[in-house]
């Protein structure tokens, strides 16, 4: 019998997990997961940084999820509020919806050419955010966990405003630190979270004159209050979710500093406004309403957003970001829905990563250092190469260092001569003429089991298989992607150990049974690295002859699991291979030199150089040459 159900005057059908409207809904007795990845600010192109912090880190969870036939959301979208976008919009002379508009398309131009699988991709500027804001707020204020205080703030006279903190740079006022380039709210350099009016030397950044400061209302979240509430949360989540150690960090550093009230109010015209008397000139301040962007992105999915983040029970939420963007998320977010004492899905599993360096800096986006999304289309190096170093390099526990020579290196060994190498040695020599190999057809392999070279392999195989679900059940994403390599490694040394050129005219029984297992595991690999690698997925499902559309599958209902621990059984006999092709493509030394070049200094002076590039040639196309 179908179960008809009625959710906020939506008419709901549940039938495999959809809903009428064609969208996800949670399913009872399945493992049902909902991920976010950090809502990447819309006011700048995304760098690579950027790309791994979060974004990517969160797709190839989303795709080990979908690979494990778990019921799966992955959300995210732009943060289009606040400061940072007032400020790009006067930078390029247009409203601060332009600026929306111009980047929200080139972030989703970004992300698809990396092939980010978002069940949506949305924004923060819509009526949804604005509803379910005010509604969480309202329900703070019923339940006495807001104040009304005044605060010290800049005022610029030359402007004729109250700037909020984006708007006021100085000099950070820790002692270890004391950059020059301080942001009001969070120092880039150290991290740290500020307060404007504690940095030295604060100017304006609009125009650079010294702000006065001068006294203005606003609302606070009493954290104090809620301390005992989230601290309980913390302590169960925290090892249930297995956070992350900088994440735990992070969190009880903050914790230890002691919870102070937090503003919640800006003195801004771009945002969410507050739905109160005394504040209407007044909207949410970003990091309030941020993170509220996940629920209303939601809600922007499916009319029954409420199944997904008002059910605990049944929702396991797993958040993907950076590590300045933790205690947001760890500390805030968890208070405000704790504060709404309504039953709010709260956060189980956070994969936090820290910094990704570019050659001998930071990369920055503020200052255009670095590699950023709209450049590596350019390069004509494949998605997939990529996605597979930033993954290779992911920072999940230190700093990590991208240098266009390791990217040479990764490609070069690991990709090329290791994974594309033992594919293509596979399918080449089964796709040989009858005589010299196999006519293009899988043979059969009778006595498999009983090949003692086979059955270590099988035994290696299903132990590698086994390590590789548990460091992706536990986001150890860098580790899963290593072990998954090391499949293909030993797919290579079995065949070298197994002599199978030889086999072929000595022992053609035992050559078959090397074939067959062999392809087996360029099936597994198709599977194990897609999360990883899609695109490289669908190549090799393309090279074996397998419609594109086939379900790549790691699901222990259909038993899946126990036959990638016996690799001759993933393709039947019989079967008819497609044309093997090369799968990467060498980086040269040459490339390596002139993508160094190309990508040196920021990206004003590219700009520059590249348009003086163009006009130098459009010159000497107008000059006749006597």
């Amino acid at each position: 019998m179908e179960e008809q159900k009625k959710d906020r005057g939506v008419e709901v059908e549940e039938e495999g997990g959809q809903s009428k409207s064609g969208k996800k809904v949670p399913i009872a007795g399945k493992r049902n997961i909902l991920i976010t990845s950090a809502l990447p600010y819309v006011n700048n192109v995304p760098h690579l940084g950027n790309i791994i912090g979060c974004v990517l880190s969160a797709d190839v969870f989303a795709r080990y999820c979908r690979l494990r036939d778990y019921n799966v959301i992955y959300i995210c979208g732009t943060d289009e509020y606040g400061t940072a976008t007032e400020t790009k919009a006067l930078e390029e002379n247009c409203t601060p919806q332009e600026i929306c508009d111009k980047y929200y398309a080139v972030h989703k131009e970004v992300y698809n050419w990396f092939n980010i699988s978002f069940d949506e991709f949305g924004r923060t500027s819509t009526p949804q955010q604005t509803d379910i804001c005010q509604a969480i707020f309202k329900k703070l204020m019923e339940n006495n966990w807001l104040s009304e205080n005044m605060m010290q703030q800049f005022y610029c006279n030359t402007c004729n405003r109250f700037l909020a903190d984006r708007f006021v740079e100085g000099t950070c006022p820790f002692p270890n630190c004391n950059y020059d380039s301080a942001r009001g709210d969070q120092c880039e350099k150290c991290s740290e979270l500020l307060n404007p009016i504690e940095l030295k030397d604060p100017r304006c950044k609009l125009c650079r004159k010294t702000p006065q400061i001068r006294d203005t209302n606003h609302l606070f979240l009493e954290l104090p209050l809620l301390k005992d509430k989230l601290e309980e949360y913390i302590n169960e989540m925290s090892v249930a979710g297995s956070w992350s150690q900088n994440a735990i960090q992070a969190t009880h550093a903050w914790l230890k500093g002691g919870l102070k009230p937090r503003c919640i109010t800006r003195d801004l015209k771009w945002g969410v406004p507050v739905p109160h008397e005394n504040f209407k000139d007044k909207v949410f301040y970003v990091w309030f309403d941020a993170p509220i962007g996940y629920v209303s992105i939601t809600a922007c999915y499916t009319p029954d957003w409420e199944k997904w983040w008002k059910n605990p029970e049944n929702v396991e939420l797993y958040q993907f970001m950076g590590k300045d963007n933790v205690p947001f998320h760890t500390v805030m977010f968890p208070s405000t829905l704790l504060g709404t004492g309504e039953k709010w899905t709260l956060m189980k599993s956070i994969s936090v990563t820290e910094y990704l360096n570019y050659e001998a800096g930071k990369f920055s986006k503020s200052r255009g250092i670095g590699v950023f999304g709209n450049d590596v289309k350019d390069t004509d190096i494949p998605s997939e190469v990529w996605r597979y170093y930033l993954l290779t390099n992911r920072p999940e526990v230190s700093d990590t260092l991208f240098t266009w020579a390791d990217l040479q290196a990764k490609l070069n060994t690991e990709l090329l001569n290791n994974l594309g190498n033992f594919i293509n040695r596979v399918l080449s020599f089964i796709a040989k003429p009858p005589g010299l190999g196999y006519g293009s057809v899988i043979p059969d392999a009778p006595g498999v089991e009983s090949n003692p070279l086979t059955k270590t392999l099988a035994e290696k195989i299903g132990n590698y298989v086994d390590q590789y679900i548990e460091a992706m059940e536990k986001v150890k994403l860098k580790q899963a992607l290593k072990i998954a390599m090391s499949i293909s490694s030993e797919g290579n040394a079995y065949l070298q150990e197994s002599q199978f050129w030889k086999l072929y005219k000595q022992d053609q029984a035992s050559c078959s049974i090397v074939m067959r297992t062999s392809v087996g595991l360029v099936y597994l690999l198709a599977c194990l690295l897609e999360p990883f690698m899609p695109s490289f997925s669908i190549k090799v499902l393309k090279q074996l002859n397998l419609p594109p559309e086939r379900q790549l599958s790691l699901c222990d209902e259909t038993g899946d699991l126990e036959r990638a621990k016996k690799p001759w059984e993933s393709l039947p006999a019989g079967h008819k291979i497609g044309t093997p092709e090369p799968l990467f493509k060498d980086l040269k030394d040459e490339d390596v030199a002139f993508f160094r070049k190309k990508f040196a200094g920021s990206q004003a002076d590219r700009d520059v150089k590249d348009r003086s590039g163009k006009e130098i040639a459009e010159q000497l196309g107008k000059t006749k040459l006597s």
